[in-house]
């Protein structure tokens, strides 16, 4: 059965159980017709995901593996906060009549700083450094950006990444290792979607540096389930855990900026019914 179902599970057991509420806070969300969107939350959620032993797709219910995977290559290849270079429509809310959101996501990512070995922008150094300086602690990536939040339209919520590098004892290749620091998530909505965008991602920088997709490790400050989402996991928590589906990248594309979402190849997905009409806080 998927481990990612069993850690999921246990995560919204755990936030249901043992959480705590806001209800009759101050909050920020509202829901359409203007009520507040209270929570239960946990702090300082950890779930560790092993891409070597299958990929972390629910099987509760299915998570469109290509859409995530556009989103990724949105923010750190093609590096726009332009929601017309988005083959969906989930960011549009945000977005101003030019279809901007602001200097978030992939704007901050396309930032450069000066090196001396050159002028990098963000995702350019991460590449760099994991193929010049691999067992480097300094390679990582990070969006939220202080002095630029004012301009933001929405604060990043998965803000950074931190790669590193081990080798295995017996190992032909090293191991390519992922920390997601993640500051707010919805569980319903963007649990699993941040999950597999970033083992995605992670599959495709091992690739393109020869090396092996190993651990995710996801952090999340403020892991909460929204009052009037509460039924929903309940129900779709009790549904049948299915076997993981196997997920692997076209093999021959060997450069970053190269991959498209066709490169994406999924096979054997069993999965729950989709959950419609889940209400959205904003």
């Amino acid at each position: 059965m998927s481990k990612a179902d069993d850690l999921f599970c246990d995560m919204c057991h755990d936030i249901i159980d043992h959480g705590t509420t806001t209800e009759g806070q101050k909050v920020r969300p509202h829901w359409e017709d203007g009520e507040p969107a209270y929570t239960i939350k946990r702090f300082g959620v950890t779930n560790r995901y092993d891409l070597r032993e299958e990929f972390p797709a629910l099987t509760l219910r299915r998570t469109a593996l290509k859409s995530a995977m556009d989103e990724i290559l949105w923010i750190y290849q093609r590096k726009s906060n332009d929601v017309h270079d988005l083959n969906s429509h989930i960011w549009d809310e945000w977005a101003d009549e030019s279809g901007s959101i602001g200097k978030a996501y992939g704007y901050q990512i396309a930032q450069k700083s000066h090196y001396p070995e050159g002028d990098f922008d963000q995702m350019d150094r991460v590449l760099y450094d994991l193929e010049n300086t691999p067992y480097s602690r300094r390679i990582m990536t990070n969006m939220y950006t202080f002095a630029d939040l004012s301009e933001m339209h929405l604060y990043p919520c998965a803000y950074s990444v931190t790669y590193n590098v081990t080798q295995d004892p017996g190992s032909d290749r090293p191991t390519l290792n992922m920390l997601l620091m993640q500051r707010s998530q919805d569980v319903l909505a963007a649990n699993n979607w941040n999950v597999c965008q970033y083992a995605i991602l992670l599959m495709m920088v091992a690739q393109v540096e020869g090396m092996v997709a190993g651990e995710l490790l996801h952090v999340i400050s403020d892991a909460h389930i929204y009052d009037r989402h509460v039924d929903i996991v309940r129900e779709l928590i009790e549904r049948p855990r299915l076997a993981a589906p196997k997920v692997s990248l076209n093999p021959d594309v060997h450069d970053f900026y190269d991959f498209t979402t066709d490169d994406l190849i999924v096979e054997g997905y069993e999965h729950g019914p989709q959950v419609k009409g889940i209400p959205i806080a904003v």
